[in-house]
């Protein structure tokens, strides 16, 4: 199995921790750090990015179109979107969706999501993928896997500051996948330079560097 598929099951493993944490479930109907999700909500969504996985491999090779990972990136409607954007409201009504059977069945779906994955990964050929929210076109397996890893490490961090819990840390391989693909989405964003001086220099840092 390659280092990213390891990786990802890694990241998923950490999260379905996490989802079961009885913090999660005592604040499911709170508010959560993000606005508009409630804790259940943010962790239905958590849930998704490993959800949507076997749901991608077990569906035929698709006709759409591979495109690179940030050319995935430049298509998605999400990442220049308003909060109050149709796409928006409707990941955040789906991660609602998600969660509305409680935390018990949550956590239970994402579990046995995840052990299913470890053979299903270690066995699946390399192959394009798509999930169905997307618009005609598809990733090749692992670049899928890095888009759900770095989701995945995100809104971790979010459902762990809802509840007042640390995030749960990444693997070495997973945090340089995740930091690697944000860092090349903020220089889209801002431009190398902005990123650099970030980096290296705090008196002539840009005030955000924020991928999204």
């Amino acid at each position: 199995m390659t280092g990213i598929r390891e990786d990802f099951l890694s990241t998923a493993r950490s999260a379905a921790g996490l989802v079961r944490a009885p913090e999660v479930a005592g604040a499911w109907e709170s508010p959560s750090a993000l606005p508009g999700f409630s804790v259940g909500g943010l962790a239905g969504h958590l849930a998704y990015q490993v959800l949507s996985v076997p749901e991608a491999l077990a569906a035929p090779v698709p006709r759409e179109p591979v495109v690179p990972l940030l050319g995935h990136y430049a298509r998605v409607e999400w990442i220049d979107a308003g909060a109050d954007a149709a796409i928006n409201v409707r990941i955040r009504d789906g991660g609602e969706e998600i969660a509305a059977e409680g935390p018990q069945v949550l956590a239970a779906r994402l579990d046995a999501a995840v052990a299913e994955l470890g053979p299903a990964l270690a066995a699946a050929p390399r192959r394009a993928v798509r999930i169905p929210l997307w618009g005609a076109w598809s990733l090749e397996l692992e670049d899928l896997l890095v888009t759900r890893m770095m989701e995945l490490a995100v809104h971790a961090d979010d459902l762990a500051v809802s509840v007042g819990l640390t995030a749960p840390p990444l693997a070495p391989g997973a945090a340089d996948t995740v930091v690697t693909l944000l860092a090349r989405l903020s220089v889209r964003r801002h431009g190398a330079t902005g990123v650099l001086r970030a980096l290296s220099r705090a008196e002539r840092a840009p005030a955000t560097i924020t991928a999204f």
